[in-house]
Order: structure tokens, then sequence, then C-alpha cells
């Protein structure tokens, strides 16, 4: 066994200067780390970055240079597999001129509606964990997709507390998918669906991507104008403090407060929870701004029902 003396020992190690700088990897300090796409999410490995092109309020959308470089297409009618995986996308109109795509992955990104993928006639896979889609109803643009076979849709707000009647609704609405969330869709799902699911019938009310609030249309301004006062005004005591302690404001005592509307059918106080569980819904995606503009008109108009009904009492 040789020895060496300390300055022989010392020229066995090369020089700290010239050792080769390390690469950094995917994660480290200053680059943000990406989550790793979920198995059969159609995605094996992280897409390369996405060309994107930030529109209105910062929100990305996805371009017709953006699809044709990730798909190595020359044309948009032969794109026929999409993987946009994580790639921050809030607006994916491009998708309505893309006639014969077939597979698209728009896992973990910020979208909120599946209109543009409505006319995607040839969709047989959809893949849309972790995003934004808000409610169920979302779901009657994919209603008209022949051959759309697999969706996943799981981490999604839409799917909500309840996974059994997430999972019956969907296939209601869906009946010929064969896998929904990575799992495999049975018969005796199809049946119990045909019971215990909600039947969508109306696409989810439009939403003005300028100011956030629900675009107003001729039949929705029609049926509000026929429609009684009292529907309006159909709230208990309960639900209008449930609605002001999210708000952060004090109950209404249950002296100074009656309903407008004693006598109520079934299918109203169902309506009125409905929009009632929307408006909460909604609110956890508010920022401070929107929740203090909430909160300013949900107290007028509470001002203003109170003053009417001491003016009726009168």
């Amino acid at each position: 066994m040789a020895l060496y003396g300390p300055r022989q020992w010392a020229g066995h190690h090369r020089p700290r200067s010239s050792r080769q700088p390390r690469s950094r990897k995917r994660g480290s300090v200053g680059m943000a780390a990406a989550p790793c796409p979920a198995p059969g999410d159609a995605s094996d490995a992280l897409p390369p970055p996405l060309e994107t092109r930030r529109g209105r309020a910062g929100a990305m959308k996805l371009t017709r240079k953006a699809v044709l470089a990730r798909a190595k297409a020359a044309e948009l009618d032969s794109v026929r597999k999409l993987n946009c995986w994580g790639s921050f996308l809030t607006d994916i109109s491009i998708c309505r001129e893309l006639p014969n795509i077939e597979v698209i992955t728009f896992s973990v990104n910020s979208i909120s509606s599946l209109e543009p993928m409505s006319q995607c006639q040839n969709l047989s896979e959809l893949y849309l964990r972790k995003n934004r889609i808000p409610s169920l109803n979302e779901l009657f643009h994919l209603k008209n997709l022949p051959r759309l076979r697999v969706l996943w849709l799981s981490e999604n707000p839409c799917c909500g507390p309840d996974p059994h009647r997430y999972r019956m609704t969907v296939l209601r609405n869906l009946p010929n998918l064969q896998k929904l969330d990575n799992q495999a869709v049975t018969e005796e799902e199809l049946s119990q669906a045909l019971v215990d699911g909600e039947e969508i019938t109306a696409p989810p009310a439009k939403r003005n991507l300028e100011n956030g609030y629900p675009e107003a249309n001729e039949s929705s301004t029609t049926e509000c104008t026929t429609e009684p006062k009292s529907e309006h005004l159909n709230f208990t005591l309960e639900e209008t403090n449930k609605i002001r302690e999210q708000l952060g404001m004090k109950p209404v005592p249950r002296d100074k407060f009656s309903s407008f509307s004693p006598r109520e059918t079934d299918g109203s106080r169902k309506k009125r929870n409905n929009i009632l569980n929307a408006i909460l819904l909604l609110m956890k995606e508010l920022d401070t701004e929107g929740l203090e503009i909430i909160h300013q008109t949900v107290g007028k108009r509470l001002q203003a029902l109170q003053k009417k009904e001491l003016q009726e009492e009168r």
C-alpha cells in the first residue's frame, strides 16, 4: 500500500475551482417544482414548456401556434392528440377549431368551462384532472360527443363533497363512458345512475370574462321578469344568517326577520337551495376585492328587504 505525503495526497483531489457546475434540477431554488402526472393521465412525462398568450386579467390562452407546435401538425384539422398538461391554461377557445381531435390532456390547469370542446365530435378521451370546473352543469357541453369513452374529471370543484352523487350524475349524463376518473364503469353503475344521478338539461350561465359576472341573455331576462317576486325573497332566517356569516356580517335577530313567502312548494325550496349552494361555492373562489363587493351588495339588499317589511307592517 503506497503512502502519500500531504502534498502528494492533495494532488489526488481535483481543485474546487475545476469542478464542473452541477446543472440545476427541476424543483430547485429559483424554479417552481411541477407536480408529476398521475398514472393513466395520458402523460407519462412532463410536456415541454408551452407557448401561450396572456390575455385579460392574466388569463393564459392556448394559441393556434402552440397547438400546432405541441401536436407537430401543419393544420388544425390534422390534430388528433393534444397534451397540454400543467400549462397554466385558462382559455381553450381554440378547441372549437379542432374538429378531428381524439385525445385531449388538459390536466393540472385553470380551465373553468367545457364549452369550447362541445363541437369535438371525434373526441374519445378527455383528461381534466385538477382544474377549476365549478359545476357539473358543464357536463351539458359533453352530452353530444358520441365517441367520448374516457373522462378524468376528479379534483375539480364540481366534484363536491359527495363522491357517489358526483359519479352518478356524470354517468347519468354521459352513459357511453367506459372509464371515469381512471375507474372502469360497470353496468350496475349505469343503472343506479338513472336513480341517483341528476339529469342536466341546460348549460351553465355564461360568464362575462371582462368582469367575472354572469352574462344575461334574452331567455334569462324573460324568466326574471315573469317570475313571482316571492321567489327572490324566499329565504329562511337560518339561510340568510348562513350567508351573512360567510361574509363576516352579524346575524339578523329572529324578531326582525320574517319570510315573505310563508307557503312554498318543494320545487321552489329545491331551487332556492341550489342557488344558495352555488353562491357559497363560488365565494370560495373570490379574492378580497370580490368578497368586499358581495359584502356591500348583500348588506344593501338586506336593508332594502327589511325596510320593505317594516313598511308592510305599518
